[in-house]
């Protein structure tokens, strides 16, 4: 499948070559922390079939696993890109919230899920609106 995506702003841009039956979720206390969500999806690229437009700002980090992760992000807006190896990289894992395609990758595996938020399986069953302003939780009674 053919992808395209950017960050935020703009000032970072990608093309790419994926297969939509990888994407997954990953639960890491590393993703959590740095994507600002209980879980990041992401979805691997060769290298070869993935085109960078603009330079992204790129920090080293070692990863639970033990593996050394290059993590990219816009200098800009901050938006999370991709991670790739730090040397000798083969593939560019790209986070799916940045992809203009994202709701065709429809995750097909988790992993980590020793560190999944305990919680993240009643998310459907919360009342909400498909909008921002309808729903405000109640607030609890003020003790008298």
């Amino acid at each position: 499948m053919q992808i395209d995506g950017a960050c935020h702003c703009g000032r970072i841009s990608f093309t790419a070559q994926v297969d939509p039956a990888r994407v997954m979720v990953c639960h890491c206390s590393d993703c959590q922390v740095m994507s600002g969500s209980p879980f990041r999806a992401v979805v691997p690229a060769a290298v070869e079939h993935f085109v960078l437009r603009g330079e992204p700002r790129r920090y080293i980090k070692t990863a639970d696993s033990g593996n050394r992760r290059v993590q990219a992000f816009c200098p800009d807006c901050g938006t999370p890109l991709f991670a790739t190896a730090p040397e000798n990289a083969t593939q560019v894992i790209i986070r799916t919230g940045c992809i203009r395609q994202r709701a065709a990758l429809v995750p097909k595996a988790q992993i980590w899920q020793h560190s999944a938020l305990p919680w993240i399986d009643d998310v459907h069953a919360l009342p909400g609106s498909p909008e921002q302003q309808a729903f405000i939780p109640p607030q609890p009674a003020a003790p008298r």
